[in-house]
């Protein structure tokens, strides 16, 4: 087979991974909790210091055994480390973009800012849910974790204890009531 035909640049890569990530708007900033951003930069740290250089050494061996177009370990081999490579320039950008904002040293706790970990419930009172406004690469909202740039963290930011808060959300028009902010 050509090899035209098989092979992907770099560029292309990069923008289907731009794709599949959650973005920033335009001209914000890339907040991040001092956890997110310690999390990433360990996840940066494994795949420089442990996965790449292994798989480095993997494709020189696999190199070494002679034919490359048969080569299982070889083609795999180097279709990961462009995977890796990838990442580790994603991580590179986001970490040199991040802004890290300590929740903990937030000075008015009063209100709802980025890392207020804030506990809702239904304005029947029957459904209390907790949440923290994190960082777009730390959500995980099975965990309780929400973007900032989430329509439940916009509605959410500037309110105080015992506001009423309407927002849409992908089953309409919601109210919801602050019950409790934290800063942790």
């Amino acid at each position: 087979m050509n090899k035209a035909f098989v092979k992907e640049s770099d560029q292309d890569e990069d923008e289907e991974l731009a794709a599949s990530v959650p973005g920033l708007p335009p001209g914000t900033h890339n907040y991040m909790t001092r956890k997110g951003y310690e999390k990433l930069k360990a996840e940066l740290d494994q795949l420089v210091r442990e996965e790449r250089p292994v798989l480095v050494e993997t494709i020189r061996w696999a190199a070494s055994n002679g034919d490359r177009s048969e080569n299982g370990d070889y083609i795999y081999g180097k279709k990961r480390l462009r995977e890796i490579d990838r990442r580790i320039r994603f991580l590179l950008k986001r970490l040199e973009s991040s802004t890290v904002i300590a929740p903990a040293e937030q000075e008015n706790t009063e209100q709802v800012f980025f890392g207020a970990t804030v506990t809702v419930c239904d304005v029947d009172g029957e459904l209390e849910q907790t949440y923290q406004i994190v960082g777009v690469d730390e959500a995980n909202a099975s965990e309780g974790r929400i973007s900032w740039i989430a329509p439940l963290s916009r509605a959410l930011l500037k309110a105080r204890e015992g506001d009423v808060i309407r927002f849409a959300s992908p089953a309409g028009m919601r109210e919801i009531e602050v019950v409790e902010i934290r800063y942790e």
